[in-house]
């Protein structure tokens, strides 16, 4: 019948394309999978995986009731704490390892970055060694830290990130001690002429006040904050810039340009308690004080990190515990302990 052939005709040659295409995809399936046979056909030869490793069962919604009922008792737990760390760079992280001596002492630690550790997982110019001035090398056997022995004068760390990696473990192993990051400090929080805690916030929701409609703030009230969020930057020295604009220091000069041998030293001396209930430590104390700016070496954030923990232990009433071999023996005369009461800041009234 003509019609009826007509249209079987007409069907098979619609047809007969798309059976092409469909084979020919097939073909290129089975090619693209017999290029590397062995990702699929081919098992690692270890006895230790020579039974398949089973995962034990969960169901998907228990990851985030996990996830979301530990970190929101965290939040409880440290709304109100003893001591607020803002900044968890190479002096953030010290000040927190040196806490973590005194398990009665709560103490949060807020990082807006994801990643803790500042700028010390590398050295200068994206290098990755780490370069140490004695004596701050004591720190670094304290805490367990392998370098070598260049001169009498300073010691390497193979890699920044081994500084950083190791004493981050310890502050986070620390049973007194909670990190917050990706979180910001907004503001402070002062009242009764001391500075009271922190305004925090989300570090996205930080970024993007300028793209969204109004999004409050979370507080965590203290007795110390200690601020150490380094230099000038996107987020930097963002606590004494606040003490500036709120009048309780009368200038911000900036730090200065770079001179090693007296950067450092004075980097632990004025680490300090600038106003009642605030701390400041690290680059940060460059900022305010105008002294010069160190470069890559790094012994001075561990220090001014450590005294920044006695100064914050001292606010709270606390008399903090000798530090064994923070000097050397025969080194009391070439290098100065630092106070932990600093002199008033160069430039600057308070």
């Amino acid at each position: 019948h003509g019609p009826f052939r007509n249209m079987l005709v007409r069907s098979i040659r619609r047809a007969l394309p798309l059976a092409v295409r469909a084979r020919f995809s097939s073909t290129l399936v089975t090619e693209k999978q017999d290029l590397n046979p062995s990702v699929i056909e081919e098992e690692c030869k270890s006895p230790d995986f020579a039974r398949p490793y089973t995962f034990a069962p969960i169901r998907e919604s228990d990851v985030s009731r996990a996830m979301t009922r530990r970190y929101m008792q965290d939040m409880i737990d440290f709304a109100e704490t003893d001591v607020i760390i803002s900044g968890a760079g190479s002096a953030g992280l010290s000040c927190a390892y040196e806490l973590s001596k005194y398990p009665e002492v709560k103490v949060a630690v807020i990082e807006q970055n994801v990643a803790p550790g500042g700028g010390a997982w590398l050295g200068g110019q994206l290098m990755s060694a780490m370069v140490v001035r004695k004596p701050a090398d004591k720190f670094l056997d304290e805490i367990g830290v392998p370098y070598a022995e260049e001169t009498d004068d300073y010691v390497v760390v193979k890699h920044a990130a081994l500084f950083t990696s190791t004493v981050l473990s310890k502050v986070l192993q620390a049973d007194n001690i909670k990190l917050f990051n990706a979180t910001a400090s907004e503001d402070l929080i002062f009242k009764e002429g001391r500075v009271a805690g922190a305004v925090t916030n989300w570090a996205l929701v930080t970024l993007n006040h300028d793209t969204q409609s109004c999004m409050d703030p979370q507080v965590m009230e203290s007795k110390v904050y200690v601020s150490a969020c380094g230099h000038d930057g996107p987020m930097g020295a963002s606590g004494v810039k606040r003490l500036l604009s709120m009048g309780l220091v009368s200038k911000l000069p900036g730090m200065g340009c770079l001179d090693m041998n007296s950067a450092e030293d004075a980097i632990v001396k004025y680490t300090s308690e600038v106003v009642p209930g605030m701390v400041i430590a690290g680059m940060e104390v460059a900022e305010l004080a105008g002294t010069p700016r160190m470069g890559p070496t790094f012994g001075a954030m561990m220090i001014s990190g450590q005294k920044a923990a006695h100064c914050a232990l001292q606010s709270l009433g606390i008399q903090p515990r000798t530090i064994e071999g923070l000097i050397g023996e025969g080194e009391e005369e070439g290098f100065a302990r630092p106070s932990t009461s600093g002199p008033p800041l160069p430039r600057q009234t308070i």
